[in-house]
């Protein structure tokens, strides 16, 4: 894609704002997921709180280490000017236990004039489920 998509967004930019990361996280590259974000994007995801892409590269290469099988939808909730909040559901498969997720949450994003998001605020619950359970992504499993 060659357009770059800047706020303020409208209802096409922002599903494809939101398409555009579900399919980059699918991905599961942690260098390719930074770029997404400004060099000094803040999150909070669930209890922690960092800032930067090197923390954000980081924060991703031990999340895909311990959250394997790991398979995201993302659905537009709402936008507004510089702003998006999605739900999403994940699945995966903790590396120590075996024990399958899904895990259900909604993200809060904030974008810069370039298009980068520069704040992302993540809420999230985990239930448990048995690896028949799967519904997202079932067809990915290594």
């Amino acid at each position: 894609m060659t357009q770059k998509l800047l706020p303020p967004f409208n209802a096409e930019h922002a599903r494809l704002k939101v398409q555009l990361a579900e399919d980059s996280w699918n991905s599961r590259d942690p260098e390719r997921v930074a770029l997404a974000y400004s060099v000094d994007s803040q999150w909070r995801n669930r209890d922690e709180f960092f800032g930067g892409r090197e923390a954000i590269k980081e924060f991703l290469r031990k999340k895909w280490q311990r959250e394997l099988h790991y398979r995201l939808m993302k659905e537009l909730w709402s936008f507004t000017g510089s702003r998006i909040s999605v739900r999403f559901e994940y699945e995966w498969q903790h590396a120590d236990s075996g024990q399958w997720y899904r895990t259900h949450g909604n993200e809060h994003w904030e974008f810069d004039e370039d298009g980068l998001m520069r704040r992302r605020d993540m809420s999230v619950n985990d239930i448990p489920i048995m690896a028949n359970e799967r519904r997202i992504g079932i067809d990915a499993v290594e």
